[in-house]
């Protein structure tokens, strides 16, 4: 299939996961995107496996970099140095959106403010990815997403009273939700582009995608006027087919059927237990609600019968919402996974292959198709020679340190 984003040119000007996953997502769809890195350190990401802070995968993989930067072009340019940034404002020429992450500070520093990129190309669309946003008193400082993103509005949701605050579940949680949500708006800004002439300035940060996340919970909040939202238990749940329940083997299954009055006579007859129909206890949803600590009871004792995999094929024939509780490795061997392209095998620079995930957004009922993520500065001379230097030139910028 021909690439969404086939002619679409992205400069990046950004590091570790956040932005460069809006990148990595456009890469997939088909655009050229050019990942400007320091000629000596390159994204700093890529030091966490070659300092040995995270092992490599077989084959040498360092899959931090190849999550957010696969698909791209590295070009190693030193944007301190004025042939650097002359470099890094001639690629600007013929891009259609300049990427960063770097902090107001810098980008001053640097000279890559929305004003100096504009002076070498005036339909450029300018793309900031923050911590906290642009504006107010935290604009100039960093940001990850376990601090930005969950510390700040997902954690004291999940977390009971005088509980230990609960820490995100893994590595890249919400910058790869937040980098999707970036890769969206510079979508529509395209589009305005193209419908309007008028190319915009798009702003996103890794505390607004939290705070969009948990947008209902800080709705309820301000309605009500509380600071936490009230919890349940499991065996208090006001509707129990809202649970998860324990199999004979130590696994879970999530039922999440809402409309309980409409899935429970269904459920009970194919789980093999019809006579909880005629139960007084359960007859209807707000009587099971009035029994919900009994009818958990009942539902932990079946579900307790037999394992995961027996009550995986059982459930197969159940009207309502379910699914398993799986871990992360057997999504990578999930068949509904697969069916649908959600899981793909990649090949790296090595030669060594992994499986990695796609984004979630299909164009004709066809996954995006990966490709490895490019070594430090891989591709330099190829992206600068297609800018129109000669190799003459290209050698002077090397030999100035200007460029890798």
């Amino acid at each position: 299939m021909k690439g969404i984003m086939d002619g679409i040119r992205v400069l990046e000007v950004a590091a570790w996961t956040y932005v460069p996953a809006a990148g990595a997502v456009l890469a997939e769809w088909g655009a050229d995107v050019i990942k400007v890195e320091h000629p000596e350190s390159g994204d700093p990401q890529r030091a966490l496996v070659t300092s040995g802070l995270v092992p490599s995968g077989p084959g040498g993989i360092n899959h931090m970099i190849e999550l957010p930067n696969r698909g791209k072009r590295s070009v190693g340019i030193d944007l301190k140095t004025p042939e650097g940034h002359e470099v890094l404002m001639k690629l600007a020429e013929t891009s259609d959106v300049f990427l960063t992450s770097f902090l107001p500070s810098a980008r001053k520093s640097l000279h890559i403010e929305v004003e100096d990129v504009r002076a070498v190309n005036p339909n450029i669309i300018y793309v900031r990815g923050s911590g906290q946003g642009q504006r107010g008193a935290e604009a100039d400082r960093g940001g990850y997403d376990a601090c930005s993103f969950w510390g700040r509005t997902v954690a004291d949701i999940l977390t009971g009273e005088g509980e230990w605050p609960v820490g995100q579940p893994g590595p890249g949680f919400g910058d790869l939700m937040g980098g999707m949500t970036i890769a969206g708006g510079i979508s529509a800004a395209l589009f305005h582009r193209e419908r309007t002439g008028e190319a915009v300035v798009v702003d996103s940060s890794l505390m607004a995608t939290g705070m969009w996340a948990t947008g209902a919970s800080v709705l309820t909040a301000g309605l009500f006027g509380i600071t936490k939202m009230p919890k349940f238990t499991r065996t208090d749940m006001p509707n129990p087919l809202v649970n998860t329940y324990r199999t004979s083997d130590s696994r879970y299954l999530s039922l999440i059927m809402l409309q309980a009055d409409r899935f429970w006579p269904d459920l009970v007859v194919k789980i093999g237990h019809p006579e909880l129909l005629e139960d007084p206890r359960f007859i209807d949803g707000p009587t099971r609600a009035a029994h919900g600590v009994e009818c958990v009871a009942a539902l932990d004792e079946i579900f307790g019968s037999k394992t995961f995999a027996e009550w995986r094929k059982i459930l197969m024939d159940v009207d309502g919402a379910w699914a398993p509780i799986e871990t992360s490795g057997e999504l990578l061997e999930d068949p509904q996974a697969i069916a649908n392209g959600y899981i793909q095998e990649v090949t790296a620079a090595t030669g060594a292959t992994f499986r990695m995930v796609p984004s979630p957004i299909q164009f004709n009922e066809e996954p995006g198709s990966l490709t490895r993520a490019p070594d430090h500065g891989e591709h330099t001379d190829e992206v600068l020679l297609e800018a129109g230097y000669d190799m003459d030139q290209v050698m002077e910028l090397k030999i100035a340190g200007a460029i890798l």
